[in-house]
Parts: structure tokens; C-alpha cells; sequence
């Protein structure tokens, strides 16, 4: 495993994180009894992974719970979410603390390496920063938070105006962007301000469905052809096959791990599963050497003009 500093925080993550929601959440979605879940943390764990997410509405952050009570807290980077709305609007700081707190409980910790506020719209950026984020410093305060940040809701502000704004303030240590092969906004406008800034950075998004379902990108690729957002010439044959060459990805999703996870201003890679071999595959992918130059070039030429592109919910289940 390789490990570097997340921001300024000092927390030392693996490049590679588990993430627990998504479409499989540990297998729960397919299926996976709380034992062999916890089986698979366990197996992400002795293969050098520290950094897990998880968040309060995944419905998995019980076994996340059982599963780190086998290890020293102090070896697990924890992260969760905070959900800051209900079908009736943005919830009270009171309502957030006090779901905090039950997360805490279903965790089975006294506290949280960083908690971010979950999927923040552009509309609630305000009231995150001036209503929920005083109350929650008082929990930091408490002990409860060690590094405070937000994810951003990708499929409605995929220019990440949340996180620019975000950005300004030095109460948020971290956040989450999306960022892909295909979706490369971050790399000019968010990357460049975290790193200069020291905030910690976990990618979102590295493959969901585009990559990982075949024809969903045969028929996004086609789609662009159509609008003349890409070369037509992408739409006709195997997808992307550009990028499977002789020291190359090995796969299109070896190559959208590789290509994000080599670009600079990424701290930690997150990625869902819900098998061992699933894992596994990930791993090897997140861990191999970056694409070669001329094909990291090609990505940035063909696709870096593209905005919200494969930020929708996950199609996919492993």
C-alpha cells in the first residue's frame, strides 16, 4: 500500500479508500450477510487500506462499527457524513448534532478522523457554513471531530461551486470531488486551490457506471458524437479501446483508477465494493504505475472540455 498526508490535517491515509455506499454497500445491496461484509473491511484492512467512508444514511455504518472493533482505533482513518437535509428543507444544527451523535453510537467510537456535511447544493453552501458549521467546531471542540469538511453534490453542481466557495474558508480541512476521465473540471479550478491551500482531498466517482457498464458508455459516447461534444469517431467500435494499448491500462477501468489516481491535487482515491475479488481488482488497478504521458494527454485533449458527464447515480452493482 501507498500512503500520503491528507491536506494539512497530519492524518496519514492510504492512496486507496474504501468507500461504503454506492450501489453494493459492502454487499449489502447484494445480498451479503453483516458477517461477510465485515469480512470484506477486514480483507481491505490487512491489505494496507486505513482511510474508510462511510455516511449516516448508507445503512452500513453499523458493520463499519464491528468491523474496525477488531483494530487499534488509532490505525483507522474514519470519515462520515452528515446528512444536512430532510423532504422538508435543511435540518436545524440540533437535528444535525444530535444524528451525529447516533452515528457516533452505530460506529462504536467516541469519535470521527473527519466528518463532512453530505452532498452540500449550491443553495446550501450558506447555511452550512454560517448555522451548521459553529455547532459542529463545538463538537471538534468536544473531541468528537478531528478534521471538519463537505462533499459536494456532484449531479446538480457540476462546476463545483460549492467546493470553490468552500475553498475560501479555513474552517473546512477537506472535501470530496467528483473526478473523472471523462469529467476533468477539478483538475483546473479545485485541485490547484487545494493543493495550494492544504486541504485534504478525497475523489468521488472514479469509475460508477460509465466505466464500469459497457453499453452505458457506448450510448454516452454516442450521444456526444451526436451533440459534437467529442470526435465521432469515439462512438464507433469498441468504447475508448485508445486507451488498452502495450504498457498501458489493461482495462477501461484499469484506466480510469490510473488516471485519476496518478493526478496531482488527489489525496485518496474512494471506491465501493462488494466482494473480495472486486477489491482486489481495484486495488491492483489504484496501485499500478500512471498511464503513459501520451495517453494521459489524449484524455485531457479529447475530454477536457467536457461538464457533467457520468454524475449520475450508480447503474452498476459488484
Amino acid at each position: 500500500m501507498e500512503y500520503t498526508k491528507l491536506g494539512k490535517t497530519g492524518l496519514k491515509v492510504s492512496v486507496a479508500g474504501i468507500g461504503t455506499g454506492g450501489n453494493s454497500r459492502l454487499g449489502i445491496k447484494t445480498g451479503k450477510t453483516t458477517k461477510q461484509s465485515i469480512a470484506i473491511l477486514h480483507e481491505a484492512i490487512d491489505l494496507g487500506i486505513n482511510f474508510i467512508d462511510t455516511a449516516e444514511n448508507y445503512g452500513s455504518d453499523r458493520i463499519v462499527g464491528e468491523a474496525i472493533k477488531s483494530f487499534p482505533r488509532e490505525e483507522i482513518v474514519l470519515a462520515t457524513k452528515s446528512t444536512i437535509r430532510n423532504s422538508d428543507g435543511c435540518l436545524s444544527a440540533d437535528e444535525v448534532i444530535c444524528r451525529f451523535n447516533s452515528s457516533l453510537k452505530r460506529l462504536n467510537t467516541d469519535y470521527v478522523d473527519v466528518l463532512n456535511l453530505h452532498g452540500v447544493k449550491p443553495e446550501e453552501y450558506d447555511y452550512s457554513l454560517n448555522e451548521l458549521a459553529p455547532a459542529l467546531l463545538k463538537e471538534k471542540e468536544k473531541g468528537k471531530i478531528r478534521h471538519l469538511g463537505l462533499t459536494e453534490s456532484a449531479s446538480c453542481d457540476p462546476h463545483h461551486t460549492v467546493i470553490e466557495k468552500a475553498l475560501k474558508e479555513d474552517i473546512w480541512e477537506v472535501c470530496m470531488v467528483a473526478y473523472h476521465l471523462m469529467c476533468q473540471q477539478a483538475r483546473n479550478t479545485i485541485f490547484p486551490l487545494t493543493q495550494n491551500n492544504g486541504v485534504g482531498t478525497l475523489l468521488m466517482y472514479a469509475v460508477r457506471s460509465i466505466f464500469s457498464d459497457r453499453e452505458y458508455l457506448k450510448e454516452t459516447l454516442e450521444v456526444l458524437a451526436a451533440e459534437r461534444k467529442i470526435d465521432p469517431a469515439l462512438a464507433v467500435g469498441e468504447p475508448l479501446d485508445f486507451l488498452i494499448v502495450e504498457g498501458g491500462a489493461r482495462s477501461v477501468i484499469d484506466a480510469a483508477y490510473r488516471f485519476v489516481r496518478h493526478e496531482p491535487g488527489v489525496d485518496v482515491l474512494l471506491f465501493g465494493t462488494g466482494n473480495v475479488e472486486h477489491l482486489k481488482t481495484n486495488l491492483s488497478s489504484i496501485l499500478s504505475p500512471p498511464l503513459p504521458q501520451p495517453t494521459v494527454d489524449k484524455i485531457y485533449d479529447l475530454f477536457g472540455h467536457l461538464v457533467g458527464v457520468g454524475l449520475d447515480m450508480p447503474r452498476f452493482t459488484s
